[in-house]
């Protein structure tokens, strides 16, 4: 079942790929075609330096992009998806980014069934619980979907949006 919060659905992005090495001296995927570009990237079981990593990724695929405060918003909440991911499941996951002049999709595949919801945290949980309710009050459009054994958490923007 997917869910979505707001527009339209998922988009499909062909095109060769290529790996290059970033300077972490990890391998990113990237293919390009038509004006857009992807990047998809495997992150270690409860790997944390992961989400630092993934910002990075985003941002540098994201240069130029959108209007100003989109790719910072974008970096926010791939980091939120991914120390989602990796906080809770005890699994690998995977993610990809598209990017085209009329916007992003972000995605974060994960090999764990069990559905996130977003919920308001409470005053002693500190800064805990509050990663897809960012996604949910931020992004243009977001939501799951089962993948396999797993699922799917994504979010979409507009590189117009204000």
């Amino acid at each position: 079942m997917e869910r979505q919060a707001r527009g339209s659905g998922p988009t499909a992005i062909a095109g060769t790929s290529a790996t290059r090495r970033t300077g972490e001296g990890t391998a990113e995927d990237v293919a390009e075609q038509d004006g857009a570009s992807q990047l998809s990237r495997r992150l270690g079981r409860a790997d944390l330096r992961a989400v630092p990593e993934a910002r990075r990724a985003v941002r540098e695929l994201l240069r130029g992009w959108g209007r100003p405060g989109r790719s910072e918003t974008a970096e926010l909440l791939t980091s939120e998806l991914v120390t989602n991911a990796l906080v809770h499941t005890d699994d690998d996951a995977v993610l990809t980014a598209t990017v085209s002049p009329s916007g992003l999709r972000v995605e974060v595949r994960d090999f764990v069934a069990r559905h996130p919801r977003p919920s308001v945290p409470s005053a002693d949980e500190g800064t805990h619980g509050r990663g897809l309710v960012l996604v949910e009050s931020l992004a243009d459009t977001w939501g799951v979907r089962a993948q396999g054994g797993g699922k799917v958490v994504w979010f979409e923007l507009g590189a117009e949006a204000a």
